[in-house]
């Protein structure tokens, strides 16, 4: 008995490294997507957006079939910010379209929705939701005009940055469909959680995302004066868990209180034109 008991347990060594490698691959990716996007030379809009957001959901490698009526998707991850501008660490989702709206012949892009207000974030943290669909929600799309899009994109639940070969192109996320990957977050937690649990609650940690959380929190600081400074996206988990997530250089940071999603306001869909 024993002798099967310890064959069983070496067949799944190889499955949970493998698994645990294809979800770390996923946060490495988001985080070299983040960097890439928030770094690049021709806008200062979406760091500002970063900086105001109260969650943010990467989708690193989303990719198009088909020309004209086509088939889109890929995986992301979400995570929360913290009371003192740290984030939390990710909890992963799956991204799929019948049709996301992307110019002809772009096959492979990253995409960065930032989410700016407490329903935006609520709205995610379902385990399916659909953009402009199931949820009731104002969404700013930002592609070649990004330049131009600061004020607009400041009154949207989330904002929608994609990118293609280092330029910004147009996307519509309205009709996307996320699903939340319990399967992903067990392997990469090693225990079953949802996104609620990853990102409000803190009951997962992995220091793999910590390079993913650096990032965030070293882009997602203030870049424009003038404007007051970020809000939470979550507040302090249920009574026995920990009051916070540590930074990526160590230590706790105190949180504030997590604010429920507003009264519904109907859909609200935005499309943000080039800046003049």
């Amino acid at each position: 008995m024993r002798r099967i008991l310890l064959a069983a347990a070496l067949l799944l060594v190889p499955a949970l490294a493998r698994a645990q490698t294809d979800e770390q691959a996923l946060v490495d990716r988001s985080t070299l997507a983040v960097q890439e996007m928030m770094t690049q030379h021709i806008s200062q809009t979406p760091r500002v957006m970063l900086s105001r957001s109260r969650a943010v959901l990467v989708c690193p490698r989303l990719f198009k079939a088909g020309f004209f009526i086509a088939g889109s998707g890929g995986n992301c991850v979400l995570l929360a910010r913290a009371g003192n501008g740290t984030w939390s660490y990710p909890a992963f989702f799956t991204m799929g379209s019948a049709s996301f709206g992307f110019q002809i012949g772009l096959q492979d892009s990253a995409l960065i929705l930032t989410v700016q207000t407490n329903r935006g974030l609520e709205a995610l943290l379902n385990s399916h939701v659909k953009l402009g669909g199931d949820v009731s929600l104002a969404i700013a799309t930002i592609g070649g005009g990004v330049q131009g899009a600061l004020t607009t994109g400041l009154t949207a639940d989330l904002v929608a940055f994609q990118s293609s070969r280092g330029a910004f192109a147009g996307i519509a996320v309205e009709g996307s469909v996320l699903n939340s990957d319990t399967g992903k977050n067990r392997a990469y937690y090693g225990q079953p959680l949802d996104a609620r649990q990853i990102v409000i609650a803190m009951q997962g940690a992995n220091p793999g995302a910590d390079p993913l959380r650096g990032v965030l929190t070293r882009l997602g600081a203030p870049v424009a004066p003038g404007y007051p400074p970020p809000q939470p996206g979550y507040a302090q988990g249920p009574a026995g868990y920990a009051p916070s997530y540590p930074p990526p250089s160590g230590g706790y940071a105190p949180m504030t209180g997590y604010q429920g999603p507003p009264a519904n306001r109907g859909v609200q869909q935005q499309s943000l034109p080039p800046p003049s």
